[in-house]
């Protein structure tokens, strides 16, 4: 039997991007147990359009994607919390191979695939996937001994995020709230990484100047946070021991 799903959306000034994410969600082949969109502070019709799609709207007053990702983890009741963002436009199979995923494999913490950018010619697509998705994945997860997750195709069992939430920084705006909960997890949560799992994404991740230091500046400030517990070789070491020897790096 498949899993219960509850996607998860913050959302912030993204209305029309968001329509086009319903709407994918709405022709998916499983559908989920229920649809969260987070509004963190918006001021289009972000609100008036999830009601439309009939997405449940959770407010989230701290602005922040971090605090807006969490609020709608803690309002979840499904098994496992699918997280994407407003510009996400995934394939209509998209939460049918999750949710097979995570019943095929119990063991199974999280699990995330990559973003293939939309509206942009093939060379363009072909090298932001070997220079952004690729090299993300490639290494952050040497920064943390593990699968990284990216938040805009993502999920993990709802006992999970309660077993760490209390860990991650969701009050710090300035924290790439799905790269600290990789950090988060305990050594023995098993990540995984299919790169068959995509998800179309807006190209404005690739324009450069303010918006591309401010997310590099995060990447940067989150990974300090927890090497400043445990550096990368620490982490690598921990991994390799056996599972009853692993012990836990916290940020706190």
């Amino acid at each position: 039997m498949l899993p219960t799903l509850s996607v998860v959306i913050p959302c912030r000034n993204d209305g029309e991007l968001l329509s086009v994410c319903l709407d994918a969600l709405a022709a998916q082949t499983y559908q989920p147990l229920e649809v969260l969109v987070v509004d963190n502070g918006s001021t289009d019709l972000t609100v008036a359009i999830a009601e439309a799609h009939g997405a449940l709207v959770v407010t989230e007053p701290r602005v922040g994607i971090g605090a807006a990702a969490a609020a709608g983890y803690n309002q979840a009741k499904g098994a496992v919390i699918v997280r994407c963002d407003a510009d996400s436009v995934p394939s209509d199979d998209w939460l049918e191979k999750i949710a097979a995923r995570f019943a095929d494999d119990v063991g199974l913490a999280a699990l995330t695939g990559p973003g293939q950018f939309y509206g942009v010619s093939r060379l363009r697509a072909a090298t932001a996937d070997l220079l952004y998705m690729r090299a993300y994945f490639l290494s952050m997860g040497a920064a943390m001994a593990r699968w990284p997750l990216f938040g805009s195709n993502m999920a993990i069992r709802t006992e999970v995020w309660e077993a760490v939430q209390s860990r991650v920084h969701s009050t710090d705006p300035e924290v790439h709230d799905d790269v600290d909960l990789a950090f988060a997890l305990d050594p023995g949560h098993r990540t995984a990484c299919d790169f068959s799992l995509r998800v179309g994404i807006s190209p404005r991740a690739l324009v450069g100047g303010a918006d591309l230091r401010r997310r590099v500046t995060r990447a940067f400030h989150t990974i300090a946070l927890h090497w400043s517990i445990a550096p990368p070789w620490e982490r690598w070491a921990n991994q390799l021991r056996p599972a009853t020897r692993r012990r836990y790096h916290s940020a706190g």
